[in-house]
């Protein structure tokens, strides 16, 4: 290396390898040898994974401003069987506007290659070949510019910068009606209206479900309140009806709620500041002053708004008499445990649906149904936690769901389970207790909406409206379960050094002010798995014990660190806070590690 240099830690980066092959590239296979010249940025991604889908939006500006000298590489690594499918990755990179070229990885290799633990993370990758950063969940983007922009000046004098176009090609766009469809709703005038998600509109349709009344919105992102021609959304999901005959608006990627009136045809907003809720945000408040994190549905039930909050894991309400919102139910932690509200986890819920006892809810990463009851204890119907998924009919204990984006309430008092990465219907009964098949041969099911006695589907992937009758018998369907694809990650049985690396971007230092600035939670599936080690701390290593009987689990570790920029002279510096939660599934095998990294940010200094 250079001595003029900065120093940094550089380990050569492996081959770009992927069965699913390359994607927006306009065919074309590219390798590192490729790419030398440019600042490589590798974003590890799975297309369920709302973090991921949070680091797509931050990526953006990165890729506008530095266009010439950076490369985004999305590496597709799927966690369910349905996103190893090579189309619906293909569904997925349009349906998010994805705008740079994506591997499509379906067997983990390039994963596995650059021993990534988590979703999302990202990996910087120097002009001459080498990895010389990494970063795991969320938030990153400042740093990672900070970064590029050394890298930058640094390869220049050393005449190693190639600057110029990307690979990236656009696809040709598809003429449809609607362009992966989120959610749909029932008007009190027979029509419906349907949150175009992919376009940034919402589009109003005749009874038929498949002619245009009207398009509200400029169809372009953005977040702005105007008539219905010139107003803008950024990807909107969810739609509730409130009492008024005026419409909710979950718009996700604005991280906001806004109303919609049908008869002024006028998009106001109700709650959100169009910027995303970070740990430390208030959790309650004047609606339009509280940040919220991509509310993916909502529902009107007890006289309020309820949200689910994909982005943190929580449900959240806005009250229409106060104009405030707070949090309902969750903790911000990613998994699946009941009881009362505030100490109740969820994983991204995305659908919702009202009765007058119960809020239902799909909860997707879980694939799980779960309920509300008026006290505001939250119980789950059907799904065992993030690692178990499939198709299986039945009893409800063992019955299994893969990554529900919907629910809809029956007349019968039963529900209808949007299921969303199975392309069915799913129906749960809780008189019976049992989960039967509806419907088949869907293609991505988001949402579905009453309508007389039939249901309409919002067929995501199929860009349509579709109706069924509501089929008395259930269909029959051979059970499939599956558990996630990763690999277990083999350690010693007894003790365990967890290590979270965290290095604080280049001109900033932990904020150490207001007391500790990092956080590390762990726990574990089952919990007979540790015997020492569990709960929260603030040192960001800790010495596990695990128990010898014990042969395989999961290891749940939540980390946060709080950095600022680190100029003495700025009495008001810049902070920012980096978190990521991992599950680690882990076999206990006598020749395993006795040390577990987990890169935060940064590179792990015992990189062999």
């Amino acid at each position: 290396m250079n001595d003029s240099a900065p120093r940094r830690v550089r380990v050569r980066a492996p081959e770009l390898v992927g069965e699913g092959g390359w994607l927006n590239t306009g065919g074309r296979p590219y390798s590192l040898a490729d790419l030398r010249g440019r600042i490589v940025v590798l974003d590890f991604w799975t297309f369920c994974c709302i973090n991921c889908l949070h680091v797509l939006d931050e990526l953006r500006e990165l890729e506008r401003k530095h266009r010439d000298t950076v490369v985004v590489i999305g590496v597709h690594s799927p966690k369910f069987v349905h996103e190893a499918e090579h189309g619906a990755v293909v569904d997925a990179v349009e349906r998010y506007g994805v705008e740079h070229p994506v591997l499509d990885d379906p067997e983990l290799a390039t994963w596995k290659q650059y021993a990534v633990r988590a979703w999302p993370t990202l990996v910087v990758i120097d002009p001459e070949g080498y990895v010389v950063a990494q970063h795991a969940g969320e938030g990153h983007v400042h740093a990672i510019e900070r970064l590029v922009t050394e890298l930058e000046a640094e390869h220049e004098a050393k005449g190693t910068l190639r600057r110029g176009d990307g690979p990236y090609v656009a696809p040709e766009p598809e003429p449809t009606v609607l362009r992966f469809p989120g959610k749909a709703l029932l008007l009190p005038s027979g029509n419906f209206l349907v949150s175009d998600t992919t376009r940034h509109q919402l589009v109003e349709l005749e009874p038929d479900g498949e002619t245009v009344v009207r398009r509200i919105g400029q169809g372009s992102r953005g977040f702005t309140d105007s008539t219905e021609v010139r107003s803008r959304f950024n990807e909107p999901q969810g739609l509730a009806l409130l009492p008024d005959g005026s419409v909710v608006v979950a718009d996700t990627v604005s991280h906001a709620l806004r109303r919609f009136d049908p008869v002024s045809g006028r998009t106001t907003t109700l709650a959100g500041t169009g910027h995303q809720w970070m740990q430390g945000d208030a959790t309650s408040g004047p609606a339009r002053e509280v940040n919220l994190s991509s509310p993916w549905d909502v529902a009107w039930w007890q006289g309020k708004v309820w949200i689910a909050m994909a982005g943190i894991h929580q449900l959240w309400a806005y009250d229409p008499e106060s104009a405030a919102v707070s949090v309902t139910a969750g903790t911000s932690n990613e998994g699946l445990v009941d009881g009362p509200g505030a100490e109740a986890w969820f994983a991204q819920p995305s659908g919702l649906a009202a009765t007058p006892d119960r809020l239902w809810l799909a909860d997707s990463e879980t694939s799980a149904l779960r309920w509300v009851d008026p006290d505001g204890a939250v119980h789950t119907a059907v799904g065992t936690g993030l690692f178990d998924f499939g198709h299986r009919d039945g009893a409800a204990e063992q019955a299994l769901l893969q990554h529900p984006l919907g629910v809809t309430a029956l007349p019968d008092g039963s529900v209808a389970i949007s299921d969303t990465y199975n392309h069915a219907l799913r129906r749960y009964d809780p008189a019976t207790g049992e989960v039967t098949t509806l419907a088949t041969d869907l293609r991505e099911p988001s949402g579905a909406v009453l309508a007389g006695d039939d249901i309409v589907v919002v067929e995501s992937a199929r860009h349509r409206l579709t109706r069924l009758r509501l089929p008395e018998e259930a269909v029959r369907v051979e059970a499939v379960a599956h558990r996630t694809r990763r690999a277990a990650t083999e350690v010693a049985p007894g003790k365990l050094l967890l290590d979270v690396v965290f290095q604080a971007p280049a001109g900033q230092k932990l904020d150490t002010r207001y007391g500790p600035s990092t956080r590390l939670l762990v726990s574990s599936t089952p919990p007979e798995l540790l015997r020492t080690g569990e709960g929260a701390g603030t040192d960001l290593s800790r010495t596990l014990e695990l128990d010898p009987s014990v042969p395989e689990g999961v290891l749940h570790v939540s980390a946060m660190a709080a950095s600022c920029d680190d100029d003495p002279h700025n009495e008001y510096p810049a902070c920012h806070v980096h978190q990521q939660d991992w599950g680690v599934p882990v076999r206990l095998t006598e020749t395993g590690a006795d040390r577990l990294p987990l890169v935060l940010a940064g590179m792990d200094a015992q990189t062999p």
